[in-house]
This record gives C-alpha cells, sequence and structure tokens, in this order.
C-alpha cells in the first residue's frame, strides 16, 4: 500500500492550500483517512481525519479554516486550507487504516509528506 501526497507549497498569510492524497496498492477497503503535521521540533500531530462514512474530526487550531473531505471511488482524502497563518507551516502526512485482506487486522499507513510554508 502507498500513500502519495501532494499539493504542498509556499503560500502567503491568509492564502489558501489544497493537500491530496491517494492510496494505491492491493487492499479491501479503507477506514479512517487523515492528515497530520510536524513543525520543526514539534511531535506529529493530527489535524484532521475522515471516516469512510463521511464523519469528520477536526484539532482545534484548524477549526473553520481546514476541511478535509474524501472520495472513496478514488481512495483520496484532502484536505482545504484556507485562512492559512504562519504557525500552519509545517510537514503534512497523509494516513490511512487500510485493510489488506478479508479477515486480517487493519495497519495504519503513512504518506511521504509533503512541506506547507506559510510565509510573506
Amino acid at each position: 500500500v502507498q500513500l502519495q501526497a501532494s499539493g504542498g507549497g509556499l503560500v502567503q498569510p491568509g492564502g489558501s492550500l489544497r493537500l491530496s492524497c491517494a492510496a494505491s496498492g492491493r487492499f479491501v477497503s479503507i477506514n479512517v483517512m487523515g492528515w497530520y503535521r510536524q513543525a520543526p521540533g514539534k511531535q506529529r500531530e493530527l489535524a484532521a481525519d475522515i471516516t469512510g462514512g463521511g464523519s469528520t474530526n477536526y484539532a482545534e487550531f484548524v477549526k473553520g479554516r481546514f476541511t478535509i473531505s474524501r472520495d472513496n471511488a478514488k481512495n483520496t482524502v484532502y484536505l482545504q486550507m484556507n485562512s492559512l497563518k504562519p504557525e500552519d507551516t509545517a510537514v503534512y502526512y497523509c494516513n490511512a487504516a487500510v485493510r489488506r485482506s478479508w479477515g486480517t487486522p487493519i495497519f495504519n499507513y503513512w504518506g511521504q509528506g509533503t512541506q506547507v510554508t506559510v510565509s510573506s
């Protein structure tokens, strides 16, 4: 199972970016998909996640600014980030809880990370 993230970059404060993460490989289902971030010198933290049924969960520091969504047919999760702040600068990682075959456990997989820099 591979997770390919894209969409990071440099943006000015108040700007927007949209991250995408597509899962590929052999699996039968994806449960929760999410986005985490890690700033220099800090621990990785959850920004938002979404279940297969579309239920969402957001960290307080992104509520009202970020929106997570997914396209189950494409095995892809998105993170629309608006009103970006310098403190949002971090490497953003996608995560997916994947069942590779029926009757086997669910494992977490990580994407390679995409850099988001918010600076004027």
